[in-house]
């Protein structure tokens, strides 16, 4: 079994920010995106590209997880970015307008044509129309470990942008897609990340959106500042009481006149087997974030 390990806040950083780049050894978020795509102008792709080995080579002891989001593999720089960050072994590579599994099979293809170790995962932004109607198929990839999908990260820019749903400081119109997104990603035993917040000045709506996606069923929140690490890390944290809870089942059912039952009785009510599946993990989340 995987160790668990926690994503509340993941920080975007241009791969072309030198001074952003510097700041890494210092965050405090649980993983950090390397950008080729979104935050880098095209006149810099390639010399951004060209950075990666340096970047990684620099924080070969790793404080946290450290992903690579490339440019779609359809366009100009995809395809080599793909290989240039598969050199560099980090925990993730993110591709961006994934449609379809074959989007994903085909990247996991390449990796492995390259030799490229199973410890690098494949992350998947769902924001584009056809991704929502596909992303049942998408997900099941999570359970078929040679496709190498571990997380789907939501991009709200692109969703609002390609359906022209007006964007509500409560997002309203987004949160139907939100919650299929957490759905899907339940069903292929991923992660789900929920998309930035682009008001980074604004920190009590911020630590608001956090809580909300918390309440969703999110597993943390993709960032664009430093200065919104805090809230996203305090969002996604298991509450003491839900900890003392979990604690309370995983005892219960290790008790030997507990033992092979699939219901037992606890403080008044029935708790059932998938409940301690629901408690382990929680556990394992807060031991986690605690270490």
């Amino acid at each position: 079994m995987e160790t668990y390990r926690p994503r509340r806040s993941v920080l975007y950083i241009p791969a072309s920010s030198d001074k952003a780049l510097a700041k890494i050894a210092q965050l405090a978020c649980d993983a950090i995106i390397i950008d080729l795509e979104d935050a880098v102008a095209p006149a810099d792709k390639i010399a951004a590209r060209e950075k990666l080995a340096g970047i990684f080579a620099g924080h070969s002891e790793r404080r946290c997880e450290m992903i690579v989001r490339i440019n779609a593999i359809s366009g100009e720089w995809g395809a080599d970015d793909l290989l240039a960050a598969a050199s560099c072994e980090p925990d993730g590579i993110l591709l961006p307008k994934v449609d379809t599994p074959r989007d994903l099979l085909e990247a996991g293809d390449v990796l492995d044509d390259n030799f490229t170790p199973d410890s690098v995962k494949l992350w998947a932004m769902i924001e584009t129309p056809k991704a929502l109607l596909n992303i049942g198929a998408i997900a099941e990839l999570g359970r078929d470990p040679a496709s190498r999908l571990n997380c789907f990260v939501a991009g709200t820019n692109d969703l609002v942008k390609e359906t022209g749903i007006l964007a509500t400081p409560d997002r309203r119109y987004l949160v139907p897609w939100l919650m299929q997104m957490v759905l899907a990603a339940r069903a292929g035993g991923i992660d789900m990340l929920d998309g930035v917040s682009n008001d980074f000045r604004d920190l009590d709506a911020f630590a608001h959106e956090c809580a909300e996606a918390a309440a969703m069923g999110f597993d943390g929140k993709s960032l664009i500042h430093p200065a919104q690490i805090e809230a996203a890390n305090r969002a996604f944290v298991p509450s003491t009481e839900a900890v003392a809870e979990a604690r309370s089942v995983k005892e219960a059912f290790a008790l030997a006149e507990n033992a092979g039952k699939g219901v037992i009785a606890l403080n008044g009510r029935m708790v059932e087997r998938l409940h301690l599946a629901q408690a382990e993990k929680l556990l394992a989340k807060a031991a986690a974030i605690g270490s």
